[in-house]
């Protein structure tokens, strides 16, 4: 190749390279259908940061899960996700909720009346890094049960060192499976024994489940971990 073509080819390249990571791209959608006078509404736009605080954690929170929580270098990896859309809305219940695999509802009243241990926008961004995860996370198509993938999603606020001082402490809970923090630390446990262990396990339940992922992985059945 001449010195005359390089710079050319060089924009070719980077032409390639950015529809690449175009095509890539996940698009984070946020709505505010909470009245603007709500509590949880004025909370969300002067001490959150709004839209643009949400959607720049999105695409954080996003990288963190390809790359560190189930290590998905490649999209073929990757569960195909498109866009995410984030509702804030008056709904009493649960901080937050994903439904429809790529919709989250975060509750304003949630946001309204939350007062500590930690700041707003921290514990916020702990919610949508649980949300997020169940986004992304395979679920062995329905067959995986739902304290361990809640488990998981809880399992990424504590490697990404977004839980709060009420987190199950290693080692505490009656089972393995009681599902959200407690079997999140028993996951980190697991991860301890084989290095990647949840990135390993997401992606055994990409088709389907069995408890037998466990011993496949450790050489252990669960009981005996």
């Amino acid at each position: 190749m001449s010195m005359a073509s390089l710079p050319s080819f060089l924009c070719a390249l980077l032409i390639f390279s950015l529809s690449f990571h175009g095509i890539l791209a996940v698009k984070y959608v946020v709505i505010v259908e909470a009245p603007p006078n709500h509590g949880g509404t004025v909370k969300f736009n002067t001490i959150i940061g709004g839209i643009p605080y949400t959607q720049q954690i999105m695409g954080q929170i996003n990288t963190f899960i390809w790359s560190t929580l189930f290590q998905q270098n490649t999209p073929a990896d990757r569960k195909p996700v498109d866009t995410i859309q984030l509702f804030i809305k008056d709904f009493i219940g649960a901080e937050g909720v994903t439904w429809g695999s790529d919709r989250i509802n975060v509750s304003a009243v949630y946001l309204r009346d939350y007062n500590g241990p930690m700041a707003t926008k921290w514990e916020y961004t702990s919610l949508l890094y649980h949300e997020m995860t169940h986004v992304f996370q395979w679920n062995g198509e329905g067959k995986a049960p739902i304290m361990l993938t809640e488990g998981i999603a809880d399992y990424a606020i504590l490697k990404a060192n977004y839980f709060p001082p009420a987190f199950a402490k290693p080692g505490s809970g009656d089972k393995w499976d009681q599902g959200y923090d407690f079997t999140a630390r028993f996951l980190e446990y697991c991860d301890g024994l084989v290095p990647g262990f949840v990135a390993k396990l997401n992606k055994m339940m990409r088709k389907t489940y069995d408890v037998s992922f466990f011993k496949n992985l450790t050489g252990k059945p669960v009981e005996q971990l």
